[in-house]
């Protein structure tokens, strides 16, 4: 069993990394009705670094620092989350939710040129079948009515990016791991780097925190779940394939959707959400067989 468990390691932290992500999402939402996004994008990010650095301690040592590795993960941070996440804020600007949100959908095939093209990953039929069928359950899931039709051609680039960004994230935390092999530090310097920018352009914006706000600690909770769920992945990405591991991450929306239905019982179960689960829980299954 110990050995079974060995071999599937990558897709059940991949999963468990899904599942704390769309907790934090739900958790995040809570903090939400206290306060603007960009306050609680920064302080659920504020948070996960904090998180990570007063764990520091047991997880990161001295040699880390001085390696080429520390500079891909502060590339990392660069443009994850913050970059990604505010491409894809542009494209619901001009696209609306549901084409950003269809557009997004192709981080796992992002992934897959990455890890076979640049890393030399090999992809079977049973992944590249269960990563197809992932990707179309979140077209499912996004097709939920009609989003502004005027927008300029550019604008599809805003969504895509985000998705080439956060599938270009995990190539480089991958390709970090051979000279520094900690999921942990790998998380914590790219948090780092990402946190500074988001506070920078939060101080640009010349916006005040409201240290009171009824939100702060949903937005404070959010943050160590989402620390957890980067940390889920990095040990993911740090034991498997990219071609694996990120398919999988993306069916995060697909728990999303089941928590809001099953436990904060803010969304009910629609044709749709059948499609998607006939979807994304055969790929899954196909990508851990293979």
């Amino acid at each position: 069993m110990p050995v079974l468990l060995a071999d599937h390691a990558p897709v059940l932290l991949a999963l468990n990394s899904a599942v704390l992500f769309a907790l934090a999402i739900q958790v995040l939402n809570l903090g939400l009705k206290h306060a603007d996004p960009e306050t609680g994008s920064l302080l659920h990010i504020a948070a996960t670094t904090v998180f990570y650095w007063l764990l520091s301690p047991l997880f990161v040592e001295a040699a880390f620092w001085l390696t080429t590795a520390t500079l891909l993960f502060c590339a990392v941070g660069l443009f994850r989350p913050v970059l990604s996440a505010n491409l894809a804020l542009q494209g619901v600007r001009l696209l609306g939710p549901t084409l950003t949100s269809t557009l997004a959908a192709t981080s796992p095939l992002f992934g897959v040129l990455f890890g076979v093209g640049l890393l030399g990953e090999q992809l079977s039929l049973p992944v590249l079948v269960g990563t197809g069928a992932i990707m179309a359950a979140m077209v499912v899931l996004a097709q939920r009515g009609g989003g502004p039709q005027d927008w300029p051609l550019w604008a599809l680039l805003l969504p895509l990016g985000a998705a080439f960004f956060r599938s270009g994230g995990h190539l480089l935390t991958k390709v970090g791991f051979a000279e520094v092999a900690s999921p942990y530090y790998a998380a914590m310097i790219s948090y780092t780097v990402s946190c500074a920018l988001a506070a920078g352009a939060h101080r640009l914006r010349r916006r005040r925190i409201a240290w009171r706000s009824r939100g702060l600690f949903w937005f404070v909770l959010a943050g160590i779940i989402n620390g957890l769920s980067v940390l889920s992945l990095n040990s993911a990405l740090h034991l498997g394939d990219i071609v694996t591991v990120v398919p999988i991450v993306s069916c995060s929306p697909f728990v999303t959707m089941l928590l809001s239905v099953l436990v904060f019982r803010r969304e009910t179960i629609t044709r749709r959400s059948l499609l998607a689960m006939l979807l994304v829980v055969p790929g899954v299954i196909l990508i851990a067989l293979s």
